[in-house]
């Protein structure tokens, strides 16, 4: 009989559970007991990748690696994201400050010193935007797949989707609207700590739904801003599209402070998961939250 919870191992528990869903793991060969990591959950200095390589610290293998570092410098960069946002919506109003005057009076002559400076201003603005958007992306990724990859370790059974597509997902056109949310979803659901008796606990997904729905939406009015903008010719299409796209950034704006909670959260939520593993596999320590027997 299958697991009655994630419908792929084996049951073997009265309740009907396998032995990852029911909290239990089966013993090591000839009595032998996982060696204790000096570096504890692998949160100090000379903890990452390749450091405790034993139970319960962040190493490879069968064992979580720390995504602590990465979340932090995703955290960096979506500041740098947030400030360039607000850059390019400064400049940005400011330009359609002058379209929007000559649209009203054109006798006005926005083509000389202001107007090329207010230009030139945006075009740097959008540079440094686009730069921030492209650096942030490239390490949220790898985080994001560092993450998946301990969701497998913690509960291999909720993954909707394998590791690789929480790095393809989001290059697949139309599917990276729902995929990575589905990756998402599963390493959220594999992150969640434990009861003190083993069992599952469920944690709302209301800071993993906000973060993707402002993705979305984010996205979705850029590319309808951008869109606009690239057909307007008189002044005054250009003025509304400049306020179009000023609104676009602002969303990008909040999807990024979304994004910062979401790492936040799902870093919290993996190194809590990462103690209780640890306290449950050495001898003499408890797990969080439970009491010694």
């Amino acid at each position: 009989m299958l697991c009655t919870r994630c419908r792929i191992r084996t049951a073997v528990t009265d309740d009907g559970l396998c032995t990852f869903c029911s909290g239990t793991r089966p013993p090591l060969p000839d009595g032998a007991t996982a060696p204790v990591p000096a570096t504890g959950l692998g949160l100090g200095p000379g903890s990452g990748p390749g450091s405790g390589s034993g139970s319960g610290g962040w190493a490879v293998g069968t064992w979580p690696r720390s995504p602590v570092g990465l979340s932090r410098a995703v955290i960096a960069l979506l500041g740098c994201v947030i400030a360039s946002d607000l850059f390019v919506i400064g400049a940005g109003l400011h330009l359609r400050g002058l379209w929007e005057g000559l649209a009203a009076d054109e006798s006005l002559d926005i083509y000389t010193d202001p107007g090329l400076r207010a230009q030139e201003l945006y075009d740097r603005a959008g540079t440094a935007q686009t730069a921030a958007f492209l650096a942030t992306g490239v390490l949220f990724i790898i985080w994001f797949h560092r993450t998946r990859r301990n969701a497998e370790v913690f509960e291999s059974g909720v993954q909707r989707m394998g590791p690789g597509w929480a790095v393809g997902g989001w290059f697949v056109p139309i599917a990276n609207l729902w995929f990575p949310y589905r990756v998402a979803s599963g390493i959220w659901e594999a992150s969640v700590r434990l009861h003190p008796d083993g069992g599952w606990r469920t944690v709302p997904k209301t800071v993993l739904n906000l973060w993707w729905g402002g993705w979305i939406v984010s996205v979705l009015v850029s590319r309808i801003a951008v869109s606009q903008w690239d057909r307007a010719r008189e002044p005054e299409q250009i003025s509304d599209a400049a306020a179009l796209v000023a609104a676009a950034d602002a969303l990008d704006a909040v999807a990024a402070v979304l994004a910062i909670v979401f790492v936040r959260a799902v870093t919290r939520m993996q190194v809590e998961r990462a103690g209780t593993r640890r306290a449950s596999t050495v001898p003499g320590r408890t797990a969080p939250g439970s009491t010694a027997p």
